[in-house]
This record gives C-alpha cells, sequence and structure tokens, in this order.
C-alpha cells in the first residue's frame, strides 16, 4: 500500500565544496580585468564628453588613454607573437586602432579596443575560477587523518597527514569524519556518504572486506580502513587530473581557430601594403596611394565581423538566463547547438537527488500511518537522508520518543511510549526491490517495512522526449547507481542507452570516445564525480541548485532553476543564433566586398567608408539583438511542475 506523501520540500540544503572566491574577488586580482575596465570606463567618459561638443584636446586625449589602458597588453602579446613568427589578430586590432586615429576615426580605435580587451579578460577570468574550483575539489579530501599501529602493546594513534600515508598503513576513522585515502575496510561497520564521489543518493554500509574512498565522509560507526593507494592516486586527486587533462584537450581543438585568425591577419597586412605601396610605384601621388591603404585597412576591419557573431550570441544569452539558464560564453552558446548527443546523470539531475517514501506494507495487525508515524517518531532525531525522508512523509503529527540512540552502520533506535522501536535498513534478501527497504520493529517484531527511492524529477521524461527529437544519436544515462536502478530509471523517462556503475573517471572514458567517434556531447551532471566528465564533453550543462562547485564552474553552462526542459530549449535557441551569425556573416561579408572592391578599382570617399563600415556594423548589431524576444525561446508550459514524480 503507498503512503500519502507531504508536499514538504524533497530536498533542502546546497553544495558542501568549500567555495572559491567571488567571482569579483577572482577578477580584481587578475590584471586583464583591471586593465579592460579602465579602458571601458574612459570609453564611457569620453564618448558623451565627444557627443556633447566638448573641446576635442579633452575627448582625444581619454581615448588614448583608453587606447593604452586597453591596448597595450594585446600589443605586447602580439609583437611577442610577432617574434615567434606569428602574426595574429590582437596585432590587427592594435594595427586598424592607430590606423583609425591616424585618420581621425579615435572612437572607432577606441571602441575596437574594448571589445578586444573585453575579450581578453573574460577568458582570463573564466580559466581563473576553473583553476580556483580545481582546489575547492582538492578539500574534500582531509589534509591529515588518524594512523594506527598494531603492536603486543597495544595501538599507537598518530596524527599525520594524507601526503605521508603509504600503501599497507591502517587508519582509524571516527563517526562523522572525511575518510582520509581510498582503501578496504578492516575492522568496523558504518554507513559511508559517497554522493560526491559515486552520485548514491543514499549513504551505503561498509563491513570489514568492502572499499571505501578519499574524501567520503563516515557516518555513526568508527572504520578501521588499510589504505590501497597513495594520496596521489587517490580518486579525488583522479578527478583533478582528469579535468585538467580535458581542460587541455579543448586548448588543442582552439589551434584550429588561431591558423585562421594567421591566414587572416597575414592576409590583411599584405593586401594593405600591396594597396599602398602599387599605386606609388604607378606614380600616385604619396598622399593619396597612403589615403587609399587607410581606407582599406578601415573597410577590411573585422568589427562587422566579430560583431555579426556577438550580439546574437550574447543576446541568446540574455534570453537563456531570463528562461534560468547561465550560459557562461558566447563560444560555449554557439558550441550547444551543434550537439548531436545529449546525456544525464541520474542522481540530482534526472532526479531529485534525495530519498522520498514510495510504499508502506505494514504488517498484520497494523496500519500505514502507524507504521509511518512509529518510524518517523524515532527518525526525527535522525540526521540520515533516509530518516528525515520518512519524517517528511509522516507530516507534522508525529509523537516525541525518548532514548535515541544510533545503531551504527544499521539504523537508528527509540522508545514510543513503552515500545521500543527500531528502524533499520534491510538486509541483501531486497536486493531485487528497486530503492531502499527500511524495516520498523516494534518491541523486537516486525511492524511494517518502508521503501524509499530516489524522485524523478517532474519534467524528467519530456525533457528528455524533446532532447531525443533534436538530437540525431539517443540519449544516454550514465550514473554510479546499480544496473538495476538505472534501467528503472531509464524505463521511465524513455532513455535507451544506459551505462550503470560508473566511476568519475568511466563516466569521462565513455564521453571520451564517443568524441573520439566525432560525436559532439553535451553532458548534464550536478556532482563532484561528474566533473571530468563535464569537462570531456564538448558541452558540460551543470545543475544548479545543489550542484558541486566543481560541476558548476567545469561546465559551459549552469541550469539556475533545475528544470531539465531548458535543455532541449538552448539547443534550439543556440541553433537559431547560429542562423543569425550566418546572416550577419553574409550582410558583413558583402558590406566588406563591395566597399573593398570600390577602394581598389576606384576611389572610395573617406566619409563613405566610414558610413559604410559603421552602418554595417549597426545593422548586425541590430539583427542580432533580435534574439532578446521572448518568443526566440521555445518552451512548453506544460512540462513545469513543482510536485516530484516517481
Amino acid at each position: 500500500m503507498t503512503g500519502t506523501l507531504t508536499d514538504a520540500p524533497i530536498r533542502s540544503g546546497g553544495r558542501v565544496l568549500a567555495k572559491p572566491p567571488s567571482i569579483f574577488r577572482t577578477g580584481a586580482r587578475l590584471p586583464e580585468v583591471r586593465w579592460a575596465a579602465l579602458a571601458l570606463v574612459l570609453f564611457l567618459i569620453a564618448w558623451p564628453l565627444q557627443l556633447a561638443g566638448a573641446p576635442a584636446p579633452v575627448w582625444w586625449t581619454i581615448y588614448l588613454a583608453c587606447y593604452l589602458a586597453g591596448g597595450w597588453e594585446p600589443a605586447r602579446a602580439g609583437l611577442a607573437a610577432l617574434r615567434g613568427r606569428v602574426l595574429d589578430v590582437d596585432l590587427l586590432m592594435i594595427v586598424a586602432a592607430i590606423a583609425a586615429a591616424s585618420i581621425g576615426q579615435v572612437f572607432d580605435g577606441a571602441l575596437l579596443i574594448v571589445i578586444f580587451a573585453t575579450s581578453g579578460a573574460i577568458e582570463a577570468l573564466v580559466t581563473q575560477r576553473t583553476a580556483d574550483s580545481v582546489s575547492s575539489l582538492l578539500s574534500l579530501a582531509p589534509e591529515q587523518a588518524t594512523r594506527l599501529t598494531r603492536s603486543a602493546t597495544g595501538d599507537d594513534l598518530v596524527v599525520v597527514d594524507t601526503a605521508d600515508l603509504a600503501v599497507g598503513d591502517l587508519i582509524l576513522v571516527r563517526p562523522g569524519e572525511r575518510i582520509g585515502a581510498d582503501g578496504i575496510v578492516v575492522d568496523g561497520m558504518s554507513e559511508v556518504d559517497q554522493a560526491a564521489m559515486t552520485g548514491e543518493s543514499v549513504p551505503v554500509r561498509r563491513e570489514p572486506g568492502q572499499s571505501v574512498l578519499s574524501g567520503t565522509v563516515n557516518g555513526t560507526g568508527a572504520l578501521t580502513v588499510e589504505v590501497t593507494s597513495p594520496a596521489s592516486e587517490s580518486v579525488v586527486a583522479r578527478m583533478v587530473g582528469l579535468v585538467a587533462e580535458a581542460s587541455e584537450t579543448k586548448s588543442t581543438r582552439a589551434l584550429f581557430v588561431e591558423k585562421v585568425e594567421q591566414r587572416y591577419s597575414i592576409g590583411v597586412v599584405i593586401a594593405t601594403v600591396v594597396v599602398f605601396s602599387l599605386p606609388l610605384l604607378l606614380g600616385e601621388d604619396f598622399r593619396d596611394a597612403l589615403l587609399r591603404a587607410i581606407t582599406f585597412m578601415i573597410v577590411a576591419s573585422p568589427c562587422a565581423v566579430v560583431l555579426s557573431t556577438m550580439p546574437p550570441l550574447l543576446a541568446a544569452i540574455a534570453n537563456a538566463a531570463r528562461h534560468g539558464i547561465l550560459i557562461k560564453s558566447a563560444t560555449a552558446m554557439e558550441a550547444i547547438g551543434r550537439t548531436q548527443l545529449v546525456a544525464f546523470d541520474k542522481t540530482g539531475t534526472l532526479t531529485e537527488g534525495a530519498p522520498l517514501v514510495l510504499d508502506v506494507i505494514p504488517a498484520p495487525g497494523r496500519d500505514v500511518h502507524e507504521v509511518l508515524t512509529l518510524a518517523a517518531a524515532v527518525e526525527q532525531h535522525s540526521e540520515h537522508p533516509l530518516g528525515r525522508a520518512i519524517v517528511r512523509a509522516a507530516g507534522a503529527a508525529v509523537p516525541a520518543a525518548t532514548d535515541f540512540r544510533t545503531i551504527p552502520g544499521q539504523g537508528v533506535e527509540g522508545r514510543v511510549g513503552l515500545q521500543i522501536v527500531r528502524v533499520l535498513q534491510a538486509p541483501d534478501e531486497y536486493v531485487d526491490t528497486l530503492g531502499t527497504v527500511v524495516e520498523i520493529f516494534v518491541d523486537g517484531r516486525l511492524a511494517g517495512t518502508l521503501t524509499l527511492q530516489d524522485a524523478l524529477r517532474a519534467d524528467a521524461s519530456m525533457a528528455v522526449a524533446r532532447t531525443a527529437a533534436i538530437t540525431d544519436q539517443s540519449v544516454h544515462l550514465l550514473t554510479g547507481d546499480n544496473q538495476h536502478t538505472a534501467a528503472d530509471i531509464a524505463a521511465r523517462t524513455g532513455i535507451t542507452e544506459v551505462h550503470a556503475r560508473l566511476l568519475p573517471q568511466d563516466k569521462a572514458d565513455i564521453v571520451r570516445r564517443l568524441e573520439n567517434d566525432a560525436i559532439r556531447v553535451l553532458l548534464v551532471g550536478d556532482g563532484v564525480n561528474d566533473a571530468p566528465a563535464l569537462a570531456s564533453a564538448s558541452i558540460g550543462i551543470a545543475m544548479g541548485r545543489h550542484g558541486s562547485d566543481l560541476a558548476l564552474e567545469t561546465a559551459d553552462a549552469v541550469i539556475i532553476r533545475d528544470e531539465l526542459s531548458a535543455v532541449p530549449s538552448v539547443i534550439e535557441l543556440s541553433r537559431k543564433a547560429h542562423r543569425y551569425v550566418v546572416a550577419n556573416l553574409v550582410i558583413a561579408g558583402t558590406f566588406i566586398t563591395v566597399l573593398v572592391t570600390w577602394d581598389l578599382i576606384s576611389t572610395l570617399p573617406l566619409a563613405l567608408a566610414v558610413a559604410g563600415h559603421e552602418g554595417s556594423t549597426v545593422i548586425v548589431a541590430l539583427n542580432g539583438l533580435r534574439l532578446l524576444r521572448t518568443k526566440a525561446w521555445r518552451y512548453d508550459s506544460s512540462f513545469r511542475a513543482h510536485r516530484p514524480r516517481l
């Protein structure tokens, strides 16, 4: 018989990892951010003065200060690259800005400086935030552990650094402590919270002979653990390495973009030199030849091309943010639309990440309400996730319990009235039952059983269906849970490809194999254990409410409201942004082609060159901003629901 559930929140609280510094503190310590901010402030001071008709030397001086603030770093980087025989867009940007100023178009040059300086600052900020989050991951593993040395005279306990632990050492893990190393339990019994490592929503029982992981949290019993791997080879350490490795792989892929920039820069420089020198050789006046070359540099400037891509992508990012999904960069927004396969984590992603009472089976002579109330009376003193779920299901009318005590590795006990009530996690004979089974004993006799299961998110199946309809490949499920539970979640959501019993590196390996087969993967996850896979995927999306700091920082996007329906919606929005970008590039390319051709075969007036250049920029910018409209976001309101579904 299924019990009636309360509408109390299923999951409270938030992430448990140490928080990295705030984004403002991170930005304040980065020179790229400080110089870009100064350049922007100077630009915003000079522009109104110019429009207001202030004396030219005043706003010219401020614009030149903007040049210096935002341009010295790209200029230094461009010159350094040039010494290495590489001509990049940074140097070309500086040359174009100086050329614009030399003919009086100091505003255009300053705007170009600000755009490039800001993009460089954002890149530096994201890189540093990811590094900070990797550091916060290391806080999962304790810095010290209690080493136990056994001898004929007794046990010797010494607190040592976890880095000094060697394979074969014994460590004592007291109740509530984090386990200091990967190892095997040799003595004691307890339940261990492995959610951060494996994604399992319920603490697992650990007895002699079973393995435990560094960084997981011991429950109510004491454990003696034999170390099986040094700190440098623990699961936590390997996860940090996997995130760094995947990030480096992405940087390697970016080399293609650098090659395009190199060829474009060389082409523009060569063309400008030819445009200047060829007329001179044919007898044209030096000033006229120089003016033609400067005009060519202006009309061939990539400003319109840059704005062809950024306004649509930034407008799409703003639209997505209004609908509860934060996209970290324009690059990520563009890449989302190229997704071919979507993979979902289970615990905390497709599910709420917290247990919910699914079924109450009373023993003969008992009823559902009595069994649930007796269990809740004892569990109201417990901090165990199963206990909190039982109390939520019982509601407000729960009697008091006395003489409460924890039974390590098994459950809890207390006195309710004149009865001794025990709530114990069931033994292995319920292995074929979906979820976790809890037995309630009253004065030593079985009074009933409760079955608890992780609640499926209300919009999970609809989101999976929409995602499958707009991608080329089947939706995949990646989980650390057992095959039986994974198959049940897959059946209820319509997922056909299931991967169960996965450690963090296993998830990353699966994603890597798919990527190596030229399949662009979008992974949705929430935990520390998902971070390596999030970094390995073409696009990673993290669940925002309870996602770990590392998952949030590693991911390219964050679902703030934990609404899975945002996943297919943002894929469609990205594809729409891509169509706008293509249209803008056609517009910008047409303007550049016409103006450059005009300049080469005839005499293009400088005023017309500036008007054409700025006009194309305005057109592509306004076209991109159309994505700010609400109707650009496709969202089915029938997916919105507030009550979890089992």
